[in-house]
């Protein structure tokens, strides 16, 4: 038997050979073994191995049936049914009119919202708003990604091809038209006005967790890059009232930012600038800067191009805030390379990427002191800080 101080000895790269190879032939024997029918029934049958046949059964039809799940979704945001359930419990008879639909269909739509948790049974034969359905009353934003899914949709119809590159993917890349843009810059009002609004419609969901997570009123300028419409940026401002704030976007995006910003009475605090931060220089004077939701819709040229640009425009001392979802969350893996992977092969540019590929290029654009700051539903936003130091402005 070893030593105590010989168990806590390194593995030297021949014990970790072996090692590998050991763990690979056991889950070889283990994928065999689960792949042959005859062990599939006798774990269904075996009290004791019982339930876990069952919940990877449930799993892999969820898989499944995932799609028909998110069009029982988009059923009930499109006919409201989440808002007139907020009015309260209600029967058959009294919501079929109202949703424009027939009893009997009326019927199969809330028993199928029932069984997904959007929507409860209640006494009388009544239905009420379930635990996922409460969330979606009021919620825009959340309710605009619902809707603008039918794009996503309809190029996944063929998921081989989209892989392939056999398909042109024109159904997102055309509702992100500065995606494929060879001159973002030059892309009209009208071909940026709808993903404009849905980005402005769920910043909501990341502002939130951003102003929770971090004090912008320590800070005398911001400059928000790739800031749309003006939603975080005025969220911030609500937070920071004595905080000066700029705004840098494509000409066509900036110009529907003033117009936004002066209906919320923001124009004097705001100096919104228009340009493509993928060749023009940033406005300087802020000491703080934003970047949300903009580095995983640009590849990884592109992506580094932005970060740098952010670092010329700051000063020696300056931060930098990136919020985004990121690969890897824990408790959201799907979310980063199932979802966003194929989003963004859809959209044509991007890719999802973890907290250290993005420390890895915030380092290489000249960042020091990267940091995460933990927000309260990493699912939809993490957030990570750096500073501009002295040495990478020499």
């Amino acid at each position: 038997m070893k030593s105590p101080q010989l168990l806590h000895e390194p593995v030297t790269p021949a014990d970790s050979s072996a090692l590998s190879t050991w763990r690979d032939r056991w889950l070889l024997w283990r994928d065999r073994l689960v792949a042959t029918p005859g062990f599939r029934r006798r774990a269904a049958a075996f009290v004791l191995t019982r339930p876990i046949a069952r919940r990877r059964s449930r799993e892999l039809f969820d898989l499944v049936a995932g799609f028909v799940y998110s069009q029982v979704l988009l059923a009930c945001v499109r006919l409201r049914v989440f808002e007139l359930l907020a009015e309260g419990p209600q029967q058959i008879s009294t919501l079929a009119p109202r949703l424009g639909l027939a009893p009997d269909a009326a019927l199969r739509l809330l028993e199928a919202a029932v069984s997904l948790r959007l929507v409860e049974r209640r006494a009388n034969d009544r239905f009420g708003l379930g635990p996922l359905g409460a969330p979606m009353v009021g919620n825009a934003g959340l309710a605009a990604m619902v809707e603008h899914h039918a794009a996503l949709y309809a190029d996944l119809r063929d998921p081989v091809a989209l892989l392939r590159g056999e398909t042109d993917g024109a159904a997102l890349a055309a509702y992100w038209p500065y995606a494929g843009a060879t001159l973002p810059a030059a892309v009209a009002d009208e071909r940026v006005a709808a993903y404009s609004a849905l980005m402005s419609a769920s910043q909501p969901l990341v502002a939130e967790q951003v102003l929770a997570a971090y004090d912008f009123g320590r800070h005398r300028c911001l400059l928000d890059v790739g800031g749309g419409e003006g939603a975080f940026i005025a969220s911030v401002a609500a937070q920071a009232p004595r905080l000066r704030l700029m705004l840098f976007d494509l000409p066509a995006v900036a110009a529907r930012a003033r117009s936004a910003l002066q209906r919320q009475g923001l124009q004097a605090r705001v100096e919104v600038h228009g340009g493509d931060f993928l060749s023009d220089a940033l406005p300087q004077g802020a000491d703080l800067a934003s970047l949300v939701r903009v580095i995983h819709d640009h590849d990884d040229a592109r992506a580094m191009a932005i970060l740098r640009a952010v670092h010329r425009a700051l000063p020696v001392g300056g931060t930098l805030l990136l919020a985004e979802p990121m690969a890897g969350t824990v408790g959201a893996e799907p979310m980063g390379a199932a979802y966003f992977g194929f989003y963004l092969l859809a959209m044509g540019r991007g890719r999802p990427r973890s907290q250290g590929e993005l420390r890895s290029m915030l380092h290489a654009a000249g960042f020091g002191a990267v940091r995460e700051l933990p927000t309260a539903m990493p699912l939809q936003t993490r957030l990570l800080q750096a500073r501009v130091n002295t040495a990478s402005k020499m």
